[in-house]
């Protein structure tokens, strides 16, 4: 494609998105000597990063090894064999496993990047082959964004649902900790927010709390290691369409400042600006239905596709459209997006049921197979599972969280907001009367109770077998016997909330080989033109291996991209 308008900037590099991906991409771009620029289409960074929980998967990684945990590449490629089933091409899942270790030593030697390894945090699926109970998820530590200076203002807030009561800073450790009600939870607690209370100086500047968590973290400390190099990056830049001259990849146009502008490259381009899930007529075409953006948990207005339609209208190939990082949501009014729905799902006394008022899926398996096991059900019981219902009773609404709602111990029914009420959460005095609420069948809800209160005496599920593997135990409640994931619901009142079929990103996008390169459909490269993140195809499949197996592709193929970027020459020109 040739432009008309004149060329304004020349970069080796330019990167589309400041997602993890995108922005661990341009730094080891610069650190390979080439000139890049970010641009990004929001008026803040971070993208679906900055709301996430920051973790990164990353299978024999350096930090369990050094204490002593036991994992090795054969054992994960086995692993990640089994769970992809074949659907995706060996070179690029042993491109990952060969580059994820020595991309997170890079960042964690050459930048502000400070992570810890999650040694008890299991492998999503424990049934198969290769699996691990720990070891390779990697956790953001606290980042202090006074660092940041005025940038900070500038940084993606973090999601109600990664903070404290919703402003306070805690890692993904000490969120296990108070969530499985380890012994020192309290404790623990009351030092978390007696710190952020006492930090007088930073509370007079602002509510944000001056530590930042899980992936705000994450990208508060690529930003910074960003102005270390001072790579620049453009906030309210419109990515629209790439430029090709003589087949290769020379420019892109993008709109900023309310004008066109050329920019041209000399290597070439890295996508990272997301998926299409704010897009609704993408996810007409492509995803299963019923869909609907506002059931997504990321940024409105932004991820609308914007790099898959600049690359098919190129010739890109595309894989996975039609499907996407499916997690359980719950709306809230007031807020821009929905809030996901994840470790709450596996806290003892809560079940999922469907218009039937029966279950159709252990709860506390990973939210990708929670939301697709919604849509096989749906199917089956002719559209009565989208939406589905998460009912507990008195004692679970005391004890535990679920979603908005903290345990009524914080956060008792009278401080709520009233417009919650027959909207975020539903709530009667008899399980006959909460169906008739929520128009779920009253007798199959009885019987489902009925049963699963047998389930919680024995600590068996005999139906989908909850709670009988680590990862489901990891966020049970550790003082519950015998089964830390079921408990009765026998207590009135009893309460419901609403779930959709929600998201954290589309999977599907441009397809890519085992170096980051967009290929066509008949395989071959298309030269200059890289894709990481969420507007690539993912390299998991349709599959969700473990915690970070979002964000650990994406920067590992950033780390990828980049090093290709600096062996290539540069290319041709735009045409003007």
């Amino acid at each position: 494609m040739t432009s008309q308008a004149n060329v304004t900037d020349t970069y080796d590099v330019v990167v589309v998105g400041s997602g993890a991906g995108a922005m661990s991409a341009a730094i080891f771009a610069a650190d390979q000597g080439m000139s890049v620029l970010i641009v990004e289409k929001s008026d803040k960074y971070g993208g679906t990063s900055a709301l996430s929980g920051g973790g990164i998967w990353v299978p024999n990684n350096h930090y369990f090894k050094a204490r002593g945990g036991n994992d090795s590449y054969d054992q994960a490629l086995t692993y990640l064999k089994a769970s992809t089933q074949g659907s995706v091409d060996e070179k690029r899942l042993r491109a990952y496993l060969d580059n994820a270790p020595k991309m997170m030593q890079y960042l964690q030697e050459n930048t502000q990047l400070n992570y810890t390894v999650a040694e008890r945090y299991p492998d999503y699926y424990q049934h198969l082959p290769g699996s691990a109970p720990g070891g390779r998820t990697l956790d953001p530590e606290l980042f202090d964004t006074s660092k940041l200076g005025d940038e900070v203002d500038n940084l993606r807030p973090a999601s109600p649902t990664t903070l404290l009561l919703g402003k306070i800073a805690w890692t993904a450790r000490h969120a296990h900790k108070a969530m499985s009600k380890e012994r020192g939870w309290r404790l623990m607690i009351v030092w978390l927010m007696l710190r952020y209370k006492l930090d007088f100086k930073w509370r007079r500047k602002t509510r944000r709390d001056r530590r930042a968590a899980l992936g705000n973290a994450l990208i508060a400390s690529l930003r910074a290691s960003l102005m270390d190099r001072k790579v620049p990056l453009w906030l309210n830049t419109d990515f629209q369409e790439l430029i090709e001259t003589n087949g290769r990849i020379s420019g892109l146009i993008v709109k900023r400042d309310g004008q066109e502008q050329v920019i041209q490259v000399r290597k070439g381009v890295i996508l990272g600006s997301g998926g299409f899930e704010q897009n609704q007529s993408l996810r007409d075409k492509y995803l299963p239905k019923p869909t609907q953006q506002a059931w997504s948990a990321t940024p409105p207005g932004n991820n609308t596709g914007a790099a898959l339609e600049a690359g098919q209208a190129i010739g890109a190939a595309t894989e996975l459209l039609d499907w996407a990082w499916w997690a359980p949501t719950i709306s809230v009014p007031g807020e821009d997006k929905a809030r996901g729905v994840f470790a709450e799902r596996a806290f003892p006394g809560a079940i999922v049921v469907n218009g039937e008022g029966k279950r159709f899926v252990n709860e506390a398996v990973g939210y990708l197979e929670f939301v697709d096991e919604m849509y096989k059900d749906n199917q089956k019981t002719g559209g009565k599972t989208v939406p589905a219902w998460v009912v507990f009773d008195a004692h679970f609404r005391f004890n535990y969280a679920m979603g908005p709602l903290m345990p009524s111990q914080v956060m008792p029914d009278s401080r709520m907001p009233k417009a919650w009420h027959k909207t975020v959460y539903w709530k009667a005095d008899s399980l006959d009367e909460l169906a008739a609420e929520i128009g779920v069948d009253a007798a199959g809800l009885k019987n489902t109770v009925v049963r699963v209160n047998g389930f919680a005496a024995t600590g068996n599920d005999e139906d989908f077998q909850r709670g009988g593997n680590v990862f489901d135990r990891y966020y049970g409640d550790s003082n519950v016997k015998p089964n830390p994931c079921l408990a009765p619901i026998k207590k009135g009142p009893f309460y419901a909330m609403r779930l959709d079929a929600g998201d954290i990103g589309t999977k599907g996008g441009l397809l890519t080989n085992e170096r980051g390169c967009v290929v066509r459909e008949d395989g071959s490269e298309i030269p200059g033109l890289y894709a990481i993140g969420n507007c690539s195809a993912s390299v998991m499949g349709t599959t969700y291996p473990g915690a970070g197996a979002t964000l650990g592709p994406a920067m590992t193929f950033g780390y990828i991209a980049a090093h290709d970027l600096a062996r290539q020459p540069a290319g041709s020109k735009v045409t003007s």
